[in-house]
């Protein structure tokens, strides 16, 4: 008989439990004392200087979070990308987490895939192995075969869902109950932390509303021939089996097993790294969990772009519309080195109260981000300044908003995973160039008034220097002059003769005035560094490498 699993409710799944006590009280005296005698470490240990007692006390924190099971493990994983809830030394060992386990029986998998599929294995799949190719926390995966194709069949945990709703209902109980003893930069009722972990939770073990995210996801991406998405095998799936055409790949864990199998490390970075980007500022749906294990590295592309395969869409998420238009317009103010606007960012987007002086945030932020890039773009190094960032939102009133946990995750896993691949790598010495091409190039009208912003200043005058600085990120190396100049001179030139161009030409007029008088000064400057930039021997260069490298 196939299951029908219910969306989280606090108050439906609390009255769910605390009907069955059989059930909720011994959970919790076991929950509840391996939870006292962690606590009374916390309490005798936590304040302490010494790194060692520290160490320790994460690792400790660690066992027992992997003892308790898969909730825990997701609880864990889930604070692990919360700088502002958890202290910056705990934070360390808890990225550790990896949501892996031993697999469960095959029989009981076999019944499953019978229970949810209504045949037996032998009759629905040409080959199916004894055993399977992977286990996880939520699940394991089988390599199967049909029609001479082979699949990845994915097997739900047996008694997933009871487990995890008793866990979340206890947790939250718990949770509840201890918040005061714990040393977190709360900012929040923690029991709105865990309701926002377990509709997440919840979600991630429907794997009907995994394969509508993959059918999604694979939608977005279908005029990209770098990116690869798996495909749904409609009639082999259901809530607790998901079955996609198997991904003949290498995963991102090792430049060195890239390498063996000819494959260059380089171009697989770049594409992930834009891939995310796109997901972020331009389709606002996104892949929240880009670890190794999740994107593989295949055969063709070329040295700039590799293939690139995403598999496992349980955990997705998405961003608002205006909510991305002001990271944009943050990481723009961070270019600029523009710190209060920055805060007023955070404001909006809620990291920050309303009533917060941002005044007193302009030095701190500045100390943690603008020492961070200094003279060169390249230089960022978004751990570095994630570990300092965590402890700013620790000493201010930082916190950050439940839509950007997932985000904060996806962004800081796929750095960690370029990382691995290339341990020089820099992630805005490609995330810089793309926003500043999206600046130049994308004429709607929310960015075109971002971009108004960079060239013109409040009186309307040109900031050259601002101007410069976008055009120099873009095109400082050759690589990009070649393949980004002719687009940027051909947008530019549709959006100034255009009906949407309109505001430009006003502001360009309006900076002639000064002290009402023509002043032709910065209107030079401008086009002297425009004629340098757009110069017929760039042009020139950028054509042939569009007839050399076409794609």
């Amino acid at each position: 008989m196939k299951r029908s699993y219910s969306k989280y409710s606090a108050k439906d799944d609390l009255i769910w439990l605390m009907l069955r006590p059989w059930i909720f009280i011994p959970r919790v005296l076991y929950i509840l004392l391996t939870f006292i005698f962690l606590f009374l470490r916390i309490l005798f240990q936590g304040n302490s200087k010494n790194k060692n007692v520290q160490k320790n006390l994460s690792k400790y924190l660690f066992d027992v979070i992997t003892d308790l099971g898969p909730c825990f493990i997701k609880l864990g994983q889930a604070l692990s990308t919360r700088p502002d809830l958890v202290r910056q030394d705990w934070l360390t060992e808890l990225t550790n987490l990896q949501d892996n386990l031993p697999a469960f029986d095959h029989k009981i998998a076999l019944k499953i895939i019978e229970e949810e599929l209504g045949s037996p294995v032998s009759e629905l799949f040409d080959e199916f192995p004894d055993f399977p190719i992977a286990s996880a926390s939520l699940g394991q995966v089988y390599k199967a075969k049909i029609k001479n194709s082979y699949v990845a069949v994915k097997v739900q945990r047996p008694n997933l869902y009871f487990l995890i709703r008793r866990d979340v209902v206890i947790l939250r109980f718990l949770g509840t109950f201890l918040s005061p003893f714990l040393p977190l930069n709360i900012g929040v009722g923690i029991g709105e932390i865990i309701d926002e972990f377990g509709k997440a939770l919840f979600d991630e073990i429907d794997y009907q509303k995994e394969a509508e995210n993959a059918l999604r996801f694979a939608n977005l991406f279908k005029e990209n021939p770098n990116i690869f998405i798996p495909k749904l095998e409609k009639q082999f799936s259901s809530k607790r089996i998901i079955t996609t055409s198997w991904i003949d790949g290498v995963k991102l864990r090792d430049r060195t097993l890239l390498e063996e199998n000819n494959l260059i490390p380089a171009s697989f970075i770049k594409t992930c790294v834009i891939s995310g980007l796109q997901q972020l500022f331009e389709f606002g749906y996104f892949h929240a969990d880009p670890h190794p294990g999740n994107m593989f590295a295949l055969k063709g592309g070329n040295a700039d772009c590799g293939n690139l395969a995403y598999v496992d869409f349980g955990m997705m998420d998405t961003i608002t519309n205006s909510d991305r238009l002001t990271l944009i317009k943050a990481i723009v103010h961070i270019i600029n080195e523009e710190y209060y606007l920055l805060a007023e960012d955070f404001q909006k987007l809620g990291f920050l109260t309303k009533e917060q002086d941002l005044q007193k945030l302009v030095e701190p932020l500045k100390e943690v981000l603008g020492g961070s890039l200094g003279a060169e773009v390249g230089n960022f190094n978004l751990k570095n300044v994630t570990d300092k960032f965590s402890k700013l939102m620790y000493s201010y009133p930082f916190r950050v908003p439940s839509r950007f946990a997932l985000i904060i995750r996806a962004v800081v896993s796929q750095e960690g995973l370029a990382l691995r691949l290339d341990p020089e790598f820099k992630i805005l010495k490609i995330a810089y160039p793309y926003i500043a091409k999206k600046l130049l190039t994308d004429n709607s009208e929310e960015i075109l008034e971002i971009l108004l912003e960079v060239v013109f200043d409040k009186n309307g005058h040109i900031q050259i220097k601002k101007v410069e600085s976008l055009l120099n990120i873009l095109f400082k190396d050759s690589k990009n002059i070649n393949s980004d100049l002719i687009p940027v001179a051909n947008a530019g030139l549709k959006l100034f003769v255009s009906k949407k161009g309109s505001e430009v030409r006003k502001n360009l007029l309006l900076s002639l005035i000064k002290d009402e008088k023509l002043e032709f000064t910065d209107a030079r400057k401008l086009l002297v560094l425009i004629r340098d930039t757009f110069s017929p021997l760039n042009i020139a260069k950028s054509a042939v490498q569009k007839i050399i490298s076409p794609v």
